[in-house]
């Protein structure tokens, strides 16, 4: 039987459409697998991007970091995987460059480490959502030590358990606020904070509250809200548990202003972000950091609690997506319309 075909949809230079074009058929590596792609997401990263060609190592590149589909190939000492499976998995061309580890690819090599199985249960469209969010949500809560995630910024390092397949999640006596909880990955870490029996705190949309509450929220309050800092620290406050910080999952001046006047109320604590965070007149008691969503950290997850909690329906696939297309070609509409900003949703292009 001949190789399978396989295409890319190439961006060639910063600021330009993505082209749609052939590809080398990716060779699986040891750790790793070839995932024959059903369904790719759009994440804001992929955004900057193609816009800028920040973390471009290579030209044309291939990049985009949340697939599900079959496995085509396992390579040498992958045993969780064979032929087949059905998975969902964060490609990582942010960190190698390889145009074969970029998702917007009819085939995609992915990390072992960084796949799950998905339950029958589930459409392609429908658990593609998951990946990158779940690794970005362990990034801004489980890592133990900052490291460098650019020049001059580090990487938060909140140090708190792993998500449990214990349902109620026994309580771990803290309170997190996740800020733009109705986002993919701030939806996520509200997910993944309340499954290790944080507190969550979330702030978002009054039309998105029911979405953050099935995330696992326990209290949720809108960001239009004039006195959105005073309900947030008095329900901080009313917990009775340690307050751990702040997740924002925005990270605008707004948000950080916003932030630093609960923290400064609340005796200071974690500010993690995902850009690069405050840097003028921070309080000593405030830690921020930059998460930087590619860890072994994640490793645990993937391999223990993903796939269970998916099948259980503890883990959800939150946000809903919305599909724009079928075909590499809808791509570039699906980042285009990731730019003109979306709101509880995750953009998804199927193939």
């Amino acid at each position: 039987m001949s190789a399978p075909k396989n295409q890319a949809a190439w961006l060639r230079r910063a600021d330009s459409p993505l082209e749609v074009g052939d590809a080398p058929l990716p060779k699986a590596g040891a750790g790793e697998i070839v995932v024959k792609n059903a369904a790719v997401a759009i994440n804001p990263l992929d955004c900057h991007m193609q816009d800028t060609g920040v973390f471009v190592q290579q030209w044309p590149t291939v990049f985009g970091c949340d697939v599900a589909g079959e496995v085509y190939e396992v390579g040498p000492s992958v045993d969780r995987f064979r032929k087949g499976d059905r998975v969902i998995g964060h490609c990582i061309n942010l960190v190698t460059g390889g145009p074969s580890d970029g998702a917007y690819a009819l085939y995609t090599v992915v990390p072992a480490d960084k796949a799950a199985i998905l339950p029958d249960h589930i459409s392609f469209t429908s658990g593609v959502v998951v990946p990158f969010a779940v690794e970005a949500a362990i990034c801004a809560l489980s890592v133990k030590e900052p490291s460098p995630c650019m020049p001059g910024v580090s990487t938060p390092a909140l140090g708190l358990l792993y998500p449990t397949l214990q349902t109620p999640a026994p309580s771990a006596g803290k309170t997190l606020v996740v800020y733009g909880a109705s986002s993919s990955v701030g939806s996520m870490t509200t997910q993944i904070a309340a499954a290790a029996g944080i507190n969550v705190i979330g702030i978002a949309g009054a039309h998105n509250h029911d979405l953050v509450k099935r995330c696992g929220a326990a209290q949720v309050f809108d960001h239009k809200d004039p006195s959105v800092v005073q309900n947030v620290i008095n329900a901080a406050m009313a917990s009775q548990s340690e307050f751990v910080g702040i997740f924002d999952a925005i990270s605008t001046p707004e948000t950080y202003a916003r932030n630093l006047a609960i923290l400064e109320k609340l005796g200071g604590g974690h500010l993690a972000c995902v850009h690069p965070p405050p840097a003028d007149d921070i309080p000593s008691n405030v830690k921020t950091g930059m998460i930087f969503a590619v860890n072994d950290v994640a490793t645990p997850v993937y391999r223990d609690f993903v796939t269970p909690a998916l099948q259980s329906g503890q883990l959800k696939c939150l946000p809903p997506p919305t599909v724009v297309g079928k075909g590499l070609e809808h791509v570039n509409d699906a980042l285009q319309m990731c730019k003109a900003g979306v709101s509880a949703t995750k953009l998804v292009v199927e193939l």
